[in-house]
């Protein structure tokens, strides 16, 4: 049976504006916002007021808007945030750790989510009623959970049911996914994962049925499959820009996992070349990457884990031992100066911190915390109470998946 909708072959914009800030420098140091406007991204427009702030201009207005919010806001930091922003946060950490806190934190009406789209929908999904969620920059987006439509999934879906029968495969998505991903998911029997818990999770998906559908980053899906010991013939690729993913009804019935076409931009940057050139120049070096880094890369690295993993490995190690690590470049450089004693650097020269992520710039920082003083909420992330109670259910049985351990 053909898809039901097929699109023309696109890079989402986010994708294609991936490479704006990268440099050969490793200075990430943040200028006044009318400079980084040059950038060729998509940048949300804000009074002219705050454009050419500098940095004493802008920690001076934002403590004082801290201050007079007090208890009833909490400002949220993901590991990939400029230093420039994390500073300002409360607590820092992946997006579910971060979702989980914030709904803990009962006397805040305001949830501030230094962080991308999907990391604020997931906030508001588990916020409590009288919570309110805010993106700084709201098209701070993501290209991986841009890269699964939600209308092509849905396509893929019932294509897959309609090849296979009801039961004979399950779900699974990655928590970097939109809220209407996590929701089908969700009322289709499936699950969201971490990078940390994706193979404990993929084995759960197998106990539910036969086969394993992994969106949106096909890299974690086949990492994570070939960590299960499941051969990688049986694993296969679903295009959403082509009839029934590009796949024969033979492919999909012999299958055992199978991916959706995607990507994250900052972690297909690495190369096996970039670990041979690590390990000639660092004889000893302990080269770690993240597990949304493809295949070959993860095989040929010493270590592989999730953002929380790879901060352990890198603490907990001796003094004097060398890190080339493969992840985002302003939690590699928080890395560094946390760790003195030891030598941690990134995989790759070319230093491209997470586009959508280094959009949050302490200016709109200011901007939505003095307008919350005015009475405005603006670039408030709310998802509908259907999809709300759909993605709640697939993050529940994540929970419950994994009530023994943790899930960062």
């Amino acid at each position: 049976m053909a898809s039901k909708t097929l699109r023309t072959p696109l890079l989402p914009v986010t994708e294609l504006e991936h490479s704006e800030f990268c440099r050969l420098d490793d200075d990430l140091a943040a200028r006044p916002l009318a400079e980084e406007m040059a950038a060729h991204i998509r940048w949300q427009e804000i009074p002219p007021e705050y454009l050419h702030l500098d940095a004493r201009q802008l920690d001076q207005r934002i403590g004082a808007a801290r201050t007079a919010l007090g208890n009833r806001l909490v400002v949220l930091g993901h590991h990939y945030q400029r230093e420039e922003v994390i500073k300002y946060a409360d607590l820092q950490g992946d997006s579910f750790k971060l979702a989980q806190h914030a709904a803990s934190q009962e006397e805040a009406e305001y949830i501030i989510f230094c962080g991308v789209h999907f990391m604020a929908e997931t906030a508001d999904i588990l916020s409590k009623p009288h919570q309110q969620v805010l993106l700084p920059n709201i098209n701070a987006g993501c290209s991986m959970a841009d890269m699964a439509p939600t209308d092509d999934a849905l396509d893929c879906w019932d294509d897959l049911v309609n090849v296979l029968g009801e039961g004979a495969i399950v779900p699974i998505t990655y928590m970097n996914s939109t809220a209407a991903i996590k929701a089908l998911c969700g009322r289709s029997g499936g699950i969201v994962c971490t990078s940390s818990n994706a193979p404990e999770l993929m084995a759960w998906g197998f106990e539910q049925a036969e086969r394993v559908l992994f969106l949106p980053d096909e890299h974690l899906g086949r990492n994570t499959a070939v960590k299960l010991g499941i051969p990688l013939e049986k694993v296969v690729l679903w295009n959403p820009f082509k009839p029934m993913g590009g796949l024969t009804e033979e492919q999909i019935l012999e299958a055992k996992v199978i991916l959706w076409r995607g990507h994250c931009a900052v972690h297909t940057r690495f190369r096996t070349a970039q670990i041979d050139a690590a390990r000639q120049r660092f004889p000893d070096v302990n080269v770690m990457v993240h597990p949304e880094c493809t295949h070959e890369v993860v095989q040929a690295a010493d270590l592989n884990g999730s953002t929380e993993q790879i901060i352990k490995a890198v603490t907990e190690a001796p003094s004097g031992s060398v890190w080339a690590i493969g992840t985002e470049i302003n939690l590699v450089q928080r890395l560094a100066l946390g760790n003195p004693g030891k030598t941690v650097f990134s995989l790759d020269s070319v230093v491209c911190p997470c586009s959508t992520m280094y959009r949050i710039h302490p200016a709109y920082l200011t901007w939505v915390m003095e307008e919350l003083l005015k009475g405005n909420v603006v670039n408030r992330i709310e998802v509908d109470s259907e999809t709300k109670a759909d993605a709640k259910l697939a993050l529940q049985r994540m929970l419950d998946a994994t009530a023994d351990r943790n899930t960062d």
